[in-house]
């Protein structure tokens, strides 16, 4: 197994991350499905020891895409390194995929599971066996260490297929949408483990339709519709596509202080004494203006910076069609 990652696939690339190495790479992903574009062209640059997330609608190409990085099928196009290697399968044993189709053999005992899952990526069964108990102990469900599948709750039978695609202890961890089916206090232990595989030094990749997980866990994100990639980067990065919303009040509605105001600002009054301003932080930021309004008397009241959230950003990047089929499907998640 390579233990060392090769030389980015393009120096070039603007969306390569400099000054640290890459756990996943690829360039220009095609793939094609009886005829039909799937994946069409998608760059990825997932640093070692990050959380990475894949955002996109159902349908959007993002199951296509873990898949082609995994090595589970190859591109028709494009290059892909896995943990330096581009031969994915290679390095298989060093890495742990959760699919998004469940499936466990409904006969096995919880902790057999979790042993069958890590022998598949080369761990001893005896050891798998022993860690399995641990993991259950470890994760509330001690109760259930000896209990088959079939009498677990999904929630209960979805970590246990969550912790055999960690037993064999991977430095990469790939989920295809984790936290479909879990209800609120499971998607949040899932969160905490997520951020705890990544301070130990495991990279994670995951794919999701929901704003909020991404938001919440990702150091870096891709935005996938319709097969593409339109945007790849820091999660930061995206939101600052839409500059910060001003919201001013103030006392005085004229003055000279007025001409550091941008021309499109909106003006409301609120009552005889009180004015209204909304508008986008220039670019000079807050310092400059914070001076003009108190050097031209201005008369402060409150003032507000708020930065626009990862689902305004989605819908300036990907399109407001790709945004409500987002909606539609966590709408339908929560309905389910």
């Amino acid at each position: 197994m390579s233990e060392t990652l090769s030389e980015p696939l393009e120096r070039g690339n603007p969306r390569a991350v400099p000054d640290r190495r890459l756990a996943i790479e690829a360039r220009g992903l095609v793939k094609r499905f009886d005829g039909a574009v799937a994946v069409d062209g998608v760059d990825i640059s997932v640093p070692e020891g990050s959380i990475f997330g894949i955002l996109g609608p159902n349908g959007a190409g993002k199951t296509t895409t873990l898949r082609m990085l995994l090595g589970i099928i190859d591109p028709d196009a494009g290059e892909r390194h896995l943990l330096g290697n581009p031969k994915p399968y290679e390095v298989a044993r060093a890495v742990g995929y959760l699919p998004e189709e469940r499936g466990l053999y409904s006969s096995m005992k919880a902790y057999e599971a979790i042993a069958f899952m890590g022998a598949l990526r080369g761990l001893p069964l005896g050891e798998g066996r022993k860690r399995g108990r641990l993991m259950l102990e470890e994760h509330g469900l001690g109760h259930a260490v000896e209990k088959q599948i079939r009498q677990l709750s999904k929630g209960m039978a979805q970590t246990v297929q969550l912790l055999g695609t960690l037993v064999h202890r991977p430095r990469l961890v790939v989920l295809d949408e984790p936290f479909s089916g879990l209800d609120a206090i499971n998607q949040g232990k899932l969160e905490r483990l997520i951020r705890r595989l990544a301070d130990e030094g495991t990279t994670v990749i995951f794919s999701t339709h929901v704003i909020a997980h991404a938001e919440r866990l990702c150091e870096q994100i891709a935005i996938i519709a319709g097969g593409k990639v339109p945007f790849a980067g820091g999660v930061d990065e995206a939101r600052d596509r839409i500059p910060a919303q001003v919201r001013l009040e103030t006392r005085r509605g004229d003055g000279s202080w007025r001409a550091a105001l941008p021309p499109d600002t909106e003006h409301d009054v609120k009552n005889a004494e009180t004015h209204l301003w909304s508008f986008d932080l220039p670019e000079t930021g807050p310092e400059p203006l914070l001076r003009e309004l108190i050097e031209g008397q201005a008369g402060i009241l409150s003032l507000s910076i708020e930065r626009a959230g990862l689902h305004d950003a989605f819908v300036e990047i990907a399109g407001e069609a790709a945004a409500r089929a987002l909606e539609a499907d966590t709408q339908a998640e929560l309905a389910a």
